[in-house]
């Protein structure tokens, strides 16, 4: 029943990251903190700011340092930044971050073309960054990705997903994260996922990362939801994929899953209106338009 509901679903704001990485679109480092302002103008105290990656691997994120000089530093507004190495852990560090993040591809062939390196090198970078971050006093979250399919190798086996989830949980971040990197997950897939989880990492935060690549990530998330999950990550307008997987474009739009939630009866704290606003500004500044269908049709009253 709507309404019924009196649980908070926290929602992590991906689009200054995870979503303009790969958009056509090159915004400069105003127009970065713009948005950031406005995502914050709209509720979000949780935000994606930067990557402190290679640059020549992922351009569009070569400006993290002064993004993260711009940002306002509102009470209450936790910025945290992707880091794959010590280098990229210490860069994020220096800049000022909240909170620094991991990614362990749960296929040997993604990771080879994403990072570089084999799973198992992947978690020993991530043991590495995690020291350092909790030495700086910055909480860490890690996600593994591509755990529903690989664009090279096709569906990942679940048994692999919770080995890889067993070791970082040894490492205890403040959060552990599935991601769906390519929208090829189902909900009884998802849910079955979030059940073996839970079992492997006792007592961690877990968060949900879904692409809408086929359309299923609501979905999805209404079934990680039934298994106990409350934090997701989202991007303004939808806009954004992983530059490293082909055709896997479609991070699920922020207004679609807070219209979804709230409807469920959940409380985000976020202004549905104010997002749809944001998206809408978000188009002028990409010079397309962006896949949310609550930024098209616009909210409805539950």
């Amino acid at each position: 029943m709507l309404g019924c509901v009196t649980e908070s679903i926290q929602i992590v704001e991906v689009a200054p990251r995870d979503g303009l990485q790969a958009d056509p679109a090159d915004l400069s480092t105003a127009q970065k903190v713009d948005l950031i302002e406005r995502l914050i103008a709209a509720g979000h105290c949780r935000i994606e700011a930067a990557s402190f990656v290679n640059p020549a691997a992922v351009p569009k994120m070569a400006d993290g340092d002064a993004v993260m000089a711009g940002v306002p530093r509102s009470s209450g507004v936790s910025y945290s930044a992707l880091a794959l190495n010590a280098r990229g852990v210490q860069r994020a560090i220096a800049a000022g971050v909240d909170e620094v993040c991991g990614v362990v591809v749960a296929s040997e062939t993604f990771s080879q073309a994403n990072q570089r390196a084999t799973i198992a090198e992947s978690v020993q970078r991530w043991r590495a960054i995690s020291d350092a971050a909790r030495a700086a006093g910055i909480k860490t979250a890690v996600t593994v990705s591509a755990v529903c399919g690989c664009p090279y190798e096709g569906r990942v086996d679940s048994g692999r997903v919770l080995d890889i989830v067993s070791d970082l949980a040894d490492t205890q971040p403040d959060e552990l994260a599935l991601a769906d990197t390519i929208g090829a997950g189902v909900p009884t897939q998802v849910g079955a996922l979030f059940a073996g989880v839970a079992q492997r990492a006792p007592g961690i935060a877990l968060r949900g990362h879904f692409h809408n690549t086929r359309n299923t990530a609501l979905a999805n998330i209404a079934a990680a939801i039934d298994e106990g999950v409350r934090i997701f990550d989202s991007s303004l307008g939808g806009v954004g994929g992983c530059p490293f997987a082909p055709r896997a474009t479609g991070n699920v739009a922020t207004e679609d899953v807070v219209y979804l939630v709230h409807g469920m009866g959940y409380d985000t704290g976020l202004d549905l209106d104010a997002l749809i606003d944001a998206s809408t500004w978000l188009e002028t500044q990409l010079g397309h338009g962006v896949p949310s269908l609550v930024a098209k049709a616009g909210g409805f009253p539950h």
